[in-house]
C-alpha cells in the first residue's frame, strides 16, 4: 500500500484525492495548503490528516507525494521531496522558468528517487490508443500532426497574471502530446498569439488565441491551435497524417444522442471543461504511477519529458514576442 501526502487542496488537488482514496493499491494519509480550511476539509473527507507540507515531507512513513500547488512552488517541492526520499507526482509544468526548471532535473537525478510529470492527456483513452496505433507502424511514420485545444472561456484575469502565459500554461499540454504522438523534439518553433477574446488579457502581457508551428529535423510537422474561447464547449482534437494512413480523436460528447430531422442532424456539444472531459485521464495516470512505485515500472512522464514541453512554451513565448522562428538546441 503506498502512502500519498498530497501538497494543495484546491480544485485539481481534489481531483487527485478522489484517485489516491479510491485506488486499491494507495492511500492518502496526509493533506496540506496554504488554505489550512481548505486541507482540513479535503482531509477530513477522506480520513486523512491536515498538516504543514514540511510536515508530509519529515513523515518517514509517507511514501510518495503527490504536488498540486501553485506553479512557482513545484520545483522547490520536488527538490525537498525527493531529497527526503519520496517519490513524486507533480503537477505539470515544472516551473514557470526553463532555467529553474533544468537545476531541478539536475538535482533529481543525483537522488535517483522517481519523479512523474502530470501530464494527464497521454493517459486519456482517446489518445493513448493514437499513440498505440502509431508505435504498432499501423499509419506508418507520422508526418503531419495537427493538435486544437479550446478551452469554452477564458480564466480570470488574475489568474493570467500569475500563471506565465498562456503557452507555459495551457499550450504545454500539446507541447508534451506532440512529443509524446512524433516521438521527438522538434529542431524549430514559430508562433503567433492575439488578445481577441478579452482585451484584459493582453493588457496583462498575455495572448487568448495562438496557434504554434513545430518542425521537426527531417521535415515533419506539428501544428497546434489554441483558444481561451469556444462557446459550444471544451473543443480537444488530435489528427496525425502518416505515411500510410490517418488518425484521428475527435471530442468527447455530453452524450451519444444523436437527431436526424429534415431539417439536418444534431448531436451533442463536447464535455464542457477539463475535469469533465479527463477524469478518466486523471484516474489513469495515478494507477500508472502507483505501478511504477509499486511494482518498478518505467516512470510513463519523466522530469526530463516536463523540462522539454517547457522547453517549447518558451520557445513559442519568445517567437510569439519576436515574430521570429526559434530554433532548439538538440
Amino acid at each position: 500500500m503506498l502512502k500519498v501526502g498530497l501538497l494543495g487542496a484546491g480544485r485539481i488537488g481534489r481531483v487527485h484525492a478522489i484517485n489516491i482514496a479510491s485506488h486499491a493499491r494507495s492511500q492518502l494519509v496526509a493533506v496540506s495548503d496554504v488554505n489550512e480550511d481548505a486541507a482540513r476539509s479535503l482531509a477530513g473527507a477522506y480520513g486523512a490528516q491536515a498538516t504543514s507540507s514540511d510536515a508530509i515531507l519529515a513523515d518517514a512513513s509517507i511514501d510518495a507525494v503527490l504536488i498540486a500547488t501553485s506553479t512557482d512552488t513545484h520545483s522547490d517541492l520536488i527538490e525537498k521531496a525527493t531529497a527526503a526520499g519520496k517519490a513524486v507526482l507533480c503537477e505539470k509544468p515544472v516551473d514557470l522558468s526553463l532555467e529553474r526548471a533544468q537545476a531541478c532535473l539536475d538535482a533529481v537525478s543525483k537522488t535517483g528517487v522517481p519523479v512523474m510529470i502530470g501530464f494527464n492527456r497521454r493517459f486519456d483513452p482517446n489518445f493513448s490508443a493514437i499513440k498505440a496505433s502509431v508505435v504498432a507502424g499501423e499509419v506508418g511514420k507520422p508526418e503531419l500532426l495537427s493538435i486544437t485545444s479550446f478551452d469554452p472561456a477564458p480564466p480570470p484575469v488574475a489568474y493570467v497574471k500569475v500563471s506565465g502565459g498562456l503557452f507555459r500554461d495551457m499550450m504545454i499540454h500539446d507541447f508534451d502530446m506532440a512529443n509524446f504522438l512524433m516521438g521527438d523534439a522538434p529542431t524549430s518553433v514559430h508562433a503567433a498569439g492575439t488578445s481577441i477574446v478579452d482585451p484584459e488579457i493582453g493588457k496583462a502581457g498575455d495572448v487568448d488565441t495562438a496557434v504554434v508551428t513545430l518542425i521537426y529535423a527531417d521535415g515533419r510537422i506539428a501544428v497546434i491551435k489554441n483558444s481561451r474561447r469556444a462557446v459550444y464547449g471544451y473543443d480537444q482534437r488530435v489528427e496525425l497524417l502518416g505515411s500510410e494512413g490517418l488518425l484521428s480523436a475527435g471530442n468527447v460528447l455530453e452524450n451519444t444522442v444523436s437527431k436526424a430531422t429534415k431539417q439536418g442532424v444534431t448531436s451533442a456539444k463536447p464535455e464542457f471543461f477539463f475535469l469533465e472531459r479527463y477524469m478518466r485521464a486523471y484516474a489513469a495516470e495515478w494507477d500508472a504511477f502507483v505501478s511504477a512505485i509499486l511494482d518498478g515500472a518505467a516512470i510513463p512522464v519523466t522530469l526530463q519529458d516536463g523540462v522539454a514541453a517547457l522547453a517549447l512554451a518558451e520557445a513559442a513565448t519568445q517567437s510569439a514576442k519576436s515574430g521570429q522562428s526559434v530554433t532548439l538546441a538538440r
